[in-house]
């Protein structure tokens, strides 16, 4: 590296080292609450989703990827994507049994090998004795009756998702336990031009 002066080091240190860009500029999005209200989400909103959807790509799931995140005063606090136990072979290796079993999206959730997405961001945040309460989860997908009511119990406060599941039970419960609940929609090219 002797041939590199002062200035070139620098450029290659910030060029290796510098923090990966997102390009979310291509997804205008808006939030529309239980309500119907429908609202511009914030940047860190849009940030925040974005990584989400990174997460989910580590989802071992063969049925869909989901991933979650949990935040509290802009700082990420745990990460979660569905998938087996660690140290339990993943779907990707014995195949599906709710795949097997012919089992429908929204039913039957003890037959399945993994954990959702929201369950593994709220033991990972237990794990390493990191509190929750007040944060916001956000999630590619609305939570199930299950993630829902470890979701009130954690205390989070708010959840920001983008796509829905067939689950009313878990819509009434998280209504009625005042978590404020916003999904996350993305603008087509299309609707973008208009």
């Amino acid at each position: 590296m002797a041939f590199l002066g002062k200035a070139s080091l620098s450029a290659l240190f910030f060029f290796i080292c510098r923090p990966p860009v997102l390009d979310l500029s291509l997804h205008i999005s808006y939030l529309i609450n239980l309500n119907g209200a429908i609202y511009e989400p914030s940047q860190l909103d849009e940030y925040f989703m974005g990584i989400t959807h990174l997460v989910a790509k580590r989802s071992t799931c063969l049925r869909r990827q989901v991933g979650a995140i949990i935040v509290k005063d802009k700082n990420i606090l745990a990460t979660g994507y569905n998938g087996a136990p660690s140290g339990v072979s993943h779907c990707l290796d014995v195949g599906c049994l709710r795949e097997k079993l012919g089992i429908p999206s929204g039913e039957r959730h003890e037959l399945c090998r993994g954990l959702h997405a929201e369950q593994n961001a709220i033991i990972q945040a237990a794990k390493h004795g990191t509190g929750i309460e007040g944060s916001t989860l956000y999630c590619t997908t609305m939570p199930c009756i299950i993630c829902s009511k470890m979701i009130i119990n954690a205390g989070i406060k708010r959840i920001v998702f983008e796509m829905g599941y067939p689950d009313q039970l878990a819509e009434e419960m998280i209504r009625e336990s005042g978590i404020i609940v916003d999904s996350f929609q993305k603008r087509d090219s299309a609707q973008e031009e208009r």
